[in-house]
Formats: C-alpha cells, sequence, structure tokens
C-alpha cells in the first residue's frame, strides 16, 4: 500500500472542497501513449490505488509499461468507535489523494490500443472518480 516514508507534519486539516474547479498540473500525457483521465473529482485511497494498479498490471500480462500519476500523501485521521467528543484529533487511519477533473491518473506504453484501453477502462471501475481515456494523436 502506498504512503509517505516522511513527512513534515503527521497530520493535516481537510481542506476547503472545491469541486468545481479543475485541475492545472499533470492534466497531459507524460509517459506513456494512453492515459486515464478523471473527469470528476474525489478523494483516492491508497488501496484504491493499489485496485487500479493491480488491475491495468493483469490486463497487459508483462507486457508494456504503466505509470501511476499520483501518490497518496494526505493523512486521514479518525477516532475509535464510542469516542465522546473532547478527546482530541484521532490517530491516522490511511492517506488519499485529492483528484480534481483533469488530473491523469494512469499511463500505459508498449502494448496494442485495445489492450491499454482495456486495461485502462477496468482500472476506471476501481476508482471513485469518472473517468475517461486519452490517448496522444
Amino acid at each position: 500500500m502506498l504512503q509517505p516514508k516522511k513527512q513534515k507534519f503527521r497530520k493535516q486539516q481537510k481542506g476547503r472542497s472545491r469541486r468545481r474547479l479543475v485541475e492545472t498540473r499533470g492534466v497531459t500525457l507524460g509517459y506513456g501513449r494512453y492515459g486515464l483521465q478523471a473527469t470528476s473529482a474525489s478523494w483516492v485511497t491508497a488501496n484504491q490505488i493499489e485496485a487500479a494498479r493491480k488491475a491495468i498490471s493483469h490486463e497487459l500480462a508483462k507486457e508494456g509499461k504503466m505509470w501511476i500519476r499520483i501518490f497518496p500523501d494526505k493523512p486521514i485521521t479518525k477516532l475509535p468507535p464510542e469516542v465522546t467528543l473532547g478527546g482530541g484529533k484521532g490517530d491516522v487511519d490511511h492517506y488519499v489523494f485529492p483528484v480534481k477533473p483533469g488530473r491523469m491518473l494512469f499511463e500505459v506504453d508498449g502494448v496494442k490500443e485495445e489492450t491499454a484501453r482495456a486495461a485502462l477502462k477496468r482500472a476506471g471501475y476501481k476508482l471513485p472518480v469518472g473517468t475517461r481515456i486519452v490517448a496522444k494523436q
């Protein structure tokens, strides 16, 4: 599972929801020929990224190359069940990556177009964001 090795601060605040804004960084294909691009906004957990990675790897079957363009570095805290208020902020439970529309999530190269599209479509089912498959012209 993906998580940071070190962080300056152990816990973070949630931040304000800006679902109407689109991403400005990481929106073009940088490595591969085919990519999976987000069309909606959500938090993507480390487990969901791993599930999508496994789906792509299984579909590619030891050929081609895959790049993961997102990394979960935002800690999400959670209090244990049946704890009353006033105990402070809970411990870190898992890590997420906040995705905005337009962000490139995965890239694939070195395989036929049908294989790449099938792999990326399968990975899109594992993610909580709407996705579309883009290709380099």
